[in-house]
């Protein structure tokens, strides 16, 4: 089934630079019989899931072919059934490629899901980033599975059990960035490792940690359409950016006198945005508290902004929680005149600025904290 569409480029992990143009996928499944149909997915199992196109199956073989403008990620999926495929099954036959300019071809027996994927450099790197990475991220994650799987009922409400579990999956995720960084810098020509790159820059971009990988990518990478589109993201930057001036705000204390942010320029400043009624902040203060006992006495401090509408429960937080670093507020909730130029829709929420007075990082939680304060105060 033939079917023409313009596909930007999927964030998911993509080869060396493709030019645009026509496309062919054919997916061969000699030993397939029955009636089938074959869909191309993106972003399959996520709320943003979008079918591009379809085939009915035709002596063995489904086939598709369309224009690409960058190279971009699909999963091709096989309902064998007729029931529901829109929504993620374990059970699935899916198994994923990436578009791009050129013959593509899945040869299996009769379903996708272990299909051998051939195609141009664009799948080849796609090839080797799976071999190299993903799959290492899958034995790993499969170890950190097996643990939780196999503990007892009881161990699975113990806190600490589930903290040991958590705090393997963080392991995980270090590694797999790790190997993505590699990946990366021994391949500065793969479409892969840009779109990889965005995938580890995430939403809110540390740009002195991601530009420079950015600016080692071959010049024909950062001028493909999805290059030009990260670059804009990475360098036009916004008022609450990574690397911009955090900017000023005055508030009262607990006993009513004025504080500017500003005053304390000179210190690395987390600013917290919190309040008493909040479950997930009370339950994130120990954590910012252990932060702030480590590392007060390195140029290190915290200014805490409650969104709370009653003064003495606001109060009441700070001294059951017992947190000892500034505290400010104007008592007007999600009207709080600092929230609000902070764009504040949710909370706990902070904001980690450097002794100049930029944000250098955004909802540091948890380990996330202490790793990063770790990485610079202790030089």
């Amino acid at each position: 089934m033939k079917k023409i569409f313009i596909l930007a480029a999927i964030l998911a992990p993509g080869s060396v630079v493709a030019q645009s143009g026509t496309y062919t996928l054919t997916i061969k499944l000699p030993a397939l019989t029955t009636p089938a149909k074959a869909y191309l997915i993106t972003n399959y199992g996520w709320s943003n899931q979008q079918v591009l196109d379809s085939a009915m199956l035709n002596k063995g073989s489904f086939r598709f072919s369309g224009q690409v403008k960058d190279p971009a990620m699909v999963h091709v999926l096989i309902d064998h059934t007729g029931e529901d495929f829109t929504k993620w099954k374990k059970t699935a036959d899916v198994n994923d490629c990436y578009l791009e300019k050129g013959a593509i071809q899945m040869t299996g027996t009769d379903s996708v899901i272990h299909a051998a994927i051939t195609g141009g450099p664009v799948n080849n790197d796609y090839k080797r980033y799976k071999q190299t990475v993903l799959s290492h991220r899958e034995q790993l994650g499969k170890a950190v599975d097996s643990m939780f799987r196999t503990a007892t009922q009881q161990q699975k409400k113990d806190p600490h059990f589930i903290d040991t579990v958590m705090k393997q999956y963080q392991v995980v995720s270090k590694e797999t960035d790790s190997l993505k960084y590699v990946f990366i810098r021994q391949n500065p020509a793969s479409y892969i490792s840009l779109v990889t790159l965005m995938e580890v820059a995430g939403k809110d971009v540390d740009v002195p940690r991601i530009a420079p990988f950015f600016k080692r990518l071959s010049p024909a990478l950062r001028n493909t359409g999805t290059g030009k589109q990260f670059a804009k993201k990475l360098y036009n930057l916004g008022r609450l950016s990574i690397g911009v001036f955090a900017p000023d705000f005055t508030q009262n204390d607990v006993n009513g006198k004025p504080v500017k942010l500003s005053d304390f320029k000179g210190k690395y400043t987390l600013v917290d945005f919190w309040a008493s009624w909040c479950g997930p902040c009370r339950a994130e203060n120990p954590n910012v508290l252990k932060a702030y006992q480590a590392f007060n006495q390195k140029n290190f401090t915290i200014v805490g902004v409650s969104l709370d509408t009653n003064k003495d429960a606001w109060l009441g937080a700070v001294k059951k929680d017992e947190l000892p670093w500034q505290q400010l507020s104007d008592l007007k909730g999600w009207k709080n005149e600092a929230g609000k130029l902070y764009e504040v829709h949710a909370i706990p929420q902070n904001f980690l600025i450097d002794p100049q007075g930029r944000i250098i990082a955004k909802n540091l939680r948890g380990e996330a904290l202490h790793e990063r304060l770790t990485e610079l105060l202790n030089k």
